[in-house]
């Protein structure tokens, strides 16, 4: 059955203001007026894609089970209608079952959550020298353990600390075999970032968390992001990063794109949560480690959206790092747009950039659904 809503579209060539019908799939796109700026109506943008989810909802990735279910339906009630199932460093064991669960997820999604595109792996091949919050379970990469993990859920992306024996050659075969790689959670220098780049990685990991900073003589592996990258992801909960150091990356990085971080604890009241085997604790709007340190956020997208637009953004270009550019980050071109022929996976907000109504594959989901 064909739906149709009325709005302000954000379309790839601009907003349109009129008419979207759509069914599983965007149907047609009708214009009534050009120039969104001069009536009260919705805006209609693309479904956000997130390429970073550990948890929501009081579930962790890391739990198994049905962990990935709930941790998709509850950001799908913020916005979310694509994420990639997000791992941290641990035990092999932990790791092999988190992988089972949301291979499972993939293969059985749940009408009204998010679509599990896959998993990023972001540990645990990674530098001990920057664990930021993950438990020390670091180790060095091999392509037969990857392609053993790859078997039990689509591995999409994998975070890697490039300095590490062995890994500028995985990196190559990586890339080569479609996986998309990032640099991240690192002690590298400028020119190990460049030597990656050089080799395949396409991205970084949370942009300037866990990888050393920018110095105007020793660049670090954030002036490598900012002099060379394309893309990277970052993290807009105006804790991880400063607003002017957004701003930075902002201009240095054509399509800088926003992901949440998120933990067991978004969408949940502070207290204690687990990040993977650890207990986190949420307060003041943040997660962290009992020494203090940052573990993760309680993001949503929808805030990762109203935060770009605070710092100074137009709607068209804050949706665009919270859809768009990780979409085609992935080489996905089916989502994170609204053209014909695309799904319809949709995010209705109000004039004030809250959330009214979500569509995934055309269903509208319960954003009262606990």
């Amino acid at each position: 059955m064909t739906t149709s809503i009325n709005g302000n579209i954000l379309t790839p060539e601009g907003w349109v203001r009129g008419e979207l019908r759509f069914h599983q799939r965007i149907d047609a796109i009708q214009a009534f007026a050009a120039d969104p700026a001069v009536n009260s109506d919705d805006y209609i943008i693309p479904g956000f894609v997130d390429l970073h989810v550990h948890g929501a909802g009081g579930r962790d990735i890391m739990q198994g089970g049905d962990a990935p279910q709930v941790i998709a339906k509850t950001h799908a009630k913020h916005g979310t209608t694509s994420m990639l199932a997000t791992t941290m460093t641990a035990p092999p064991e932990d790791i092999v079952a988190a992988l089972k669960a949301v291979g499972e997820a993939c293969a059985r999604p749940v009408p009204g959550s998010a679509r599990i595109l896959g998993v990023h792996l972001e540990g645990p091949y990674i530098n001990e020298g920057k664990l930021g919050a993950q438990p020390n379970y670091a180790k060095s990469a091999t392509l037969e353990e990857v392609n053993e993990l790859g078997a039990l859920a689509p591995m999409r992306l994998i975070t890697v600390a490039p300095e590490l024996e062995g890994h500028l050659e995985l990196v190559r075969q990586l890339a080569d075999a479609g996986i998309r790689v990032q640099i991240g959670h690192t002690t590298g220098s400028y020119d190990d970032g460049v030597a990656a780049l050089e080799h395949g990685a396409a991205g970084f990991t949370h942009l300037f968390n866990a990888m050393n900073g920018l110095h105007h003589r020793e660049p670090g592996m954030v002036g490598a992001a900012l002099a060379h990258a394309q893309y990277a992801e970052l993290i807009p909960d105006l804790l991880h990063v400063h607003p002017g150091a957004i701003k930075v990356a902002l201009r240095a990085i054509p399509h800088l794109y926003c992901v949440t971080d998120s933990t067991a604890a978004t969408g949940m009241p502070d207290g204690e949560y687990m990040l993977g085997r650890q207990v986190v604790h949420k307060c003041l709007g943040g997660v962290r480690l009992p020494d203090g340190t940052l573990a993760g956020s309680t993001l949503t997208m929808d805030q990762a959206l109203r935060n770009l637009v605070s710092l100074g953004l137009d709607l068209a270009d804050a949706s665009r790092r919270v859809s768009t550019y990780a979409a085609d980050y992935l080489g996905e071109t089916q989502i994170g747009r609204i053209a014909p022929g695309c799904f319809a996976d949709l995010v209705v907000l109000d004039r004030n950039l809250n959330i009214k109504a979500v569509y995934i594959e055309g269903e509208a989901c319960d954003l009262n659904d606990a």
